[in-house]
């Protein structure tokens, strides 16, 4: 039943509200200085080896959309690959999950996300404060699932410090066109006493989004989405740190486009699909393709329901010799239904927890670090007619030591990680791997403005459950898939150089990367029937290589422009074949001027096409993407600060494909969109 009321959240208060996790400081040039919390040792993103890409404030509220990865994608380096408008997820650098983890301020985000592209990732952009997003391997922290890079989420559902006054609230309502977007969000912290108490919620309402009447259709069929989360939270709060928890609840019902009910017979036969006469069913597929075009009313819904509980800690100066002591610790309870005809074909569940603790020393022998252990566990099922996985515990328990010196205008970084994993299944089989990571770093500050980082590691990722284990049917990205229980560790050595301005009119980072992947574990595509795939999780050799950044020019207090791009190319090793789904390279500019309560934006970026594919995989024109924003600020008194704003995207309405996408010609990108939003906030 749909929840038609405005709830509240703490999405706009780092546009408003100084948080102390962002610990900004102007520099000559205007621009804040960020400390990236997902770092163990809270270094700036300016100071980080590893290339850090932060989205906070005005630009990360105008830039929101209903799917992590759209809110991210068009960011130097990283794409999505959308599912209609309920699922995305975030590529970087080529690579998604189960090589990109998501973490909720430094936790794990436990869902089935990572089982398929057409499972949401159970976080809802409107009610995060800052994203940030390591771009490479981060695996020394944060494990294998992190071998391709990491996304830290920020929010506010537990509070770190008492409101300013007593009391701090925000709201926000958003209308878009494309899809007819009604949002409502807000929420409220209220100090009593040392306690800070905590309540914010969302709810939105999608319909199927509109696209270019070039596709055939106005709309894509299934691509709708309502949401609405809930979160209580209260902590302490003292000189030295806090101690806090809170509960979130999310309820979201999406539709799955480019579902076919015509491939449920087919199966393996050997090395190739079955699908009864080849010929006979090609004709009946042709006899009945108009039919299938109409049959709106059964394209397949997701009805998700989670409930995840934190308990988070911070507290400085705990101990002689340590500086600061971190605890996080969450449970979740996911679970999701995929219905068909108005009956469940399969749910997935997933029950699982993680712990984090982390202690930070002082200087010795000017030796900084930080010293951590990690264990999770995920009792995770999926029972029905699509069924393709047994059901599975998961357990991994990690110890990991970064260290850092300065040496002049030079500091070193030495990190290592041994994590322990053990998988065991309804099938009576059980599998255990004992990954080790290890890395190297260097950050020259060449002078006051400008620093160049070279970053080597060599990160290993245990195999997961479905690369293993999976065998059957998943109709949702038209595909029989097959595991391979022998597969053993994946290795990466990886090379990452970073360049950057940091200060003055002109401010750069510009980063170049080669990643070598030995054993490298891909859903190889064995066999194809129209749309609908063989495929079987085998390892190659395989490499990574690219290059992304972002060029800035203030022309003027007011006014600044930038030229931004990212590139990245795939390759098997063994016969130079292509890897599937690798985004297309692009390139664009982007205009932005401040004036006084007026701000204004306008960017452009071509998006050139991909022609190196992969065996039964087609080649994806270019397009071109044209996006506009034009924000309001306004001091309503007493305290209270408000802001009007519109978002425009593909203001071309070209019709554009993600190669990214497991059904990029069955979901294309969104045509104009244009959103309205206003928000209050004290």
């Amino acid at each position: 039943m749909k929840i038609r009321s405005i709830l509240f959240s703490a999405v706009s208060l780092s546009a408003f509200l100084p948080h102390a996790a962002q610990a900004a400081q102007a520099g000559s040039s205007g621009t804040k200085e960020i400390i990236v919390t997902a770092s163990p040792l809270e270094q700036s993103a300016d100071e980080t080896a590893t290339p850090v890409l932060t989205l906070t404030d005005d630009e990360l509220v105008h830039r929101r959309q209903a799917t992590l990865g759209e809110t991210l994608a068009g960011q130097p380096g990283i794409n999505f690959d959308n599912f209609g408008g309920g699922a995305g997820r975030p590529v970087i650098r080529g690579q998604t999950a189960p090589r990109v983890q998501t973490l909720s301020d430094s936790s794990n985000l436990q869902d089935a996300s990572t089982i398929s592209p057409d499972h949401a990732i159970s976080t809802e952009p409107l009610l995060l404060r800052g994203i940030e997003v390591l771009r490479g391997p981060a695996a020394l922290i944060y494990g294998g699932g992190a071998i391709g890079g990491a996304i830290n989420l920020l929010d506010e559902k537990v509070p770190t410090s008492l409101p300013e006054g007593g009391i701090t609230a925000t709201a926000e309502g958003r209308l878009g066109t494309a899809d007819k977007e009604r949002s409502a969000v807000g929420g409220v912290t209220v100090a009593v006493g040392p306690i800070a108490l905590r309540a914010e919620g969302v709810y939105r309402d999608t319909q199927d989004y509109r696209v270019p009447s070039s596709f055939g259709e106005d709309r894509v069929h299934g691509s709708f989405n309502d949401t609405n989360t809930v979160t209580l939270g209260a902590s302490w709060v003292g000189a030295g740190g806090y101690l806090g928890f809170a509960y979130t609840r999310q309820r979201s019902e999406y539709g799955l486009p480019g579902h076919e009910h015509e491939y449920e017979g087919c199966h393996p036969h050997g090395l190739s699909l079955h699908c009864g006469s080849h010929d006979d069913e090609a004709d009946e597929h042709d006899d009945h393709d108009h039919e299938h075009e109409h049959e709106h009313d059964e394209v397949p819904i997701v009805k998700l329901r989670s409930n995840r509980f934190d308990i988070r800690s911070e507290y400085r100066d705990p101990l002689p010799g340590f500086e600061k002591v971190r605890f996080r610790m969450s449970f979740t309870d996911y679970e999701h239904d995929e219905i068909e005809d108005d009956e469940i074909a399969t749910t997935f569940k997933n029950k699982a927890h993680d712990i984090r603790f982390e202690l930070t020393h002082k200087p010795i022998a000017g030796l900084r670090g930080v010293l951590g252990v990690q264990h999770s566990e995920s009792d995770f099922s999926a029972l029905g007619e699509e069924a393709f996985l047994p059901r599975s515990e998961t357990r991994n328990t990690a110890l990991y030591l970064m260290e850092t010196v300065q040496a002049g205008p030079v500091r070193f970084e030495l990190a290592g990680r041994q994590e322990w994993q053990s998988i065991e299944t309804s099938l009576n089989r059980r599998a255990e791997h004992n990954p080790f990571s290890v890395s190297g770093a260097t950050v020259w500050t060449i002078k006051d403005d400008y620093s160049l980082a070279l970053s080597l590691a060599r990160s290993q990722r245990a195999p997961n459950v479905q690369e293993l284990y999976a065998r059957g049917v998943h109709l949702a990205t038209n595909t029989y898939e097959i595991g391979s229980a022998t597969l053993g560790k994946e290795t990466s050595r990886s090379v990452d150089l970073t360049f950057r301005k940091t200060d003055g009119d002109t401010t750069f980072t510009i980063g170049v990367y080669h990643q070598d992947f030995d054993n490298y574990i891909y859903a190889d595509t064995l066999d194809r029937f129209e749309d609908f795939r063989l495929v079987r999780y085998t390892g190659v050799d395989a490499t990574f290589s690219g290059i992304d950044g972002e060029v800035r020019h203030q022309f003027a207090p007011y006014f600044a422009a930038a030229i931004f791009g990212d590139y990245v190319r795939a390759k098997i090793k063994d016969d130079g074949g292509n890897l599937p789904r690798i985004p297309a390279g692009r390139l664009g500019g982007r205009l932005d001027g401040d004036f006084g309560p007026l701000s204004a934006d306008v960017e452009y970026f071509h998006v050139f096409s991909q022609d190196q594919t992969a065996e039964f995989e087609a080649a994806t024109p270019s397009y071109n993407m044209v996006n506009a924003t034009l924000a309001y600020h306004m001091d309503l008194g007493a305290g209270t600060r408000g802001e009007f704003f519109v978002r425009a995207t593909n203001l071309t309405n070209e019709l554009a494909f993600n190669h990214a996408s497991f059904i990029k010609n069955a979901s294309p990108l969104r045509g104009r969109n244009v959103v309205f939003g206003v928000r209050a906030g004290f």
